[in-house]
């Protein structure tokens, strides 16, 4: 094994052990089943696109599924996400992760408990250890609202919350920030909201930004994804049941 290798591999046992160490001191109380529309506005390739994304959000007998799809006029489907898995003291589990974009194959990321390893359909040979507190792409923004929820103190401007989040080949660790407070028009009134802002994204990846709502029970009702040159997506809510 090369010295890239091993200092990856320290790397990685680091930003397991903080994520574990985290997991274990948090709190979460995971929101009640809902469906959510979001209306979407993006920049990509130099278009503007408008569309819709539905996300129907259920918790039931100690498990939680999420299956967000999102729609553009005239092009379709362009993006659907679906994450599974289990709810435990300090949030959710994730079992499977699946990922169809429009013209790109579809990949599924499984956290598998009984080996303690996340593997990779886009790589197989590639394996991460499980230490507790890990989320994929679409559940980590759900786990932040459980915490939250649990804890609405630990959110004031200026903290920090940190999770590793897996992906479509790799597993990294994710750090938001809280930014502050705002106040935003949404579909379902106007909101105050708790802004939270990624911090450390890595040259090339997007900037992700994440408004949650109080008091409609921490509820992400805004999310903005963007690229340093300029494209983004952004969805903001529309309408909200409670199932």
């Amino acid at each position: 094994m090369g010295l890239k290798h091993l200092m990856a591999g320290a790397a990685l046992a680091a930003l397991q052990a903080s994520s574990l160490a985290m997991a274990q001191d948090g709190k979460a109380d995971v929101p009640p089943s809902a469906d959510l529309t979001y209306t979407v506005q993006a920049l990509q390739k130099g278009f503007s696109l408008a569309g819709e994304s539905v996300v129907n959000w259920r918790v039931a007998d100690g498990r939680y599924s999420l299956v967000a799809n999102t729609r553009a006029m005239l092009l379709g489907q362009i993006i659907e996400n679906r994450s599974e898995g289990a709810i435990v003291a300090t949030g959710l589990a994730p079992d499977q992760f699946y990922e169809k974009r429009m013209r790109k194959s579809p990949f599924t990321t499984t956290f598998d408990r009984e080996a303690n390893t996340v593997a990779f359909s886009e790589d197989k040979k590639k394996r991460y250890q499980i230490r507790g507190g890990e989320q994929d792409r679409a559940s980590a923004q759900w786990q932040l609202a459980s915490m939250a929820r649990a804890t609405p103190g630990k959110f004031a401007p200026g903290a920090e919350v940190s999770f590793v989040v897996a992906g479509r080949t790799d597993a990294k660790m994710w750090r938001f920030k809280v930014a502050g407070k705002e106040t935003l028009a949404t579909g379902a009134g106007t909101l105050e909201t708790v802004h939270l802002a990624k911090s450390n994204p890595e040259p090339g990846e997007q900037a992700i930004d994440l408004w949650f709502a109080p008091s409609l029970g921490w509820y992400p009702v805004k999310l903005r994804f963007s690229d340093k040159d300029g494209e983004y997506v952004e969805q903001t809510l529309a309408k909200l049941t409670k199932k």
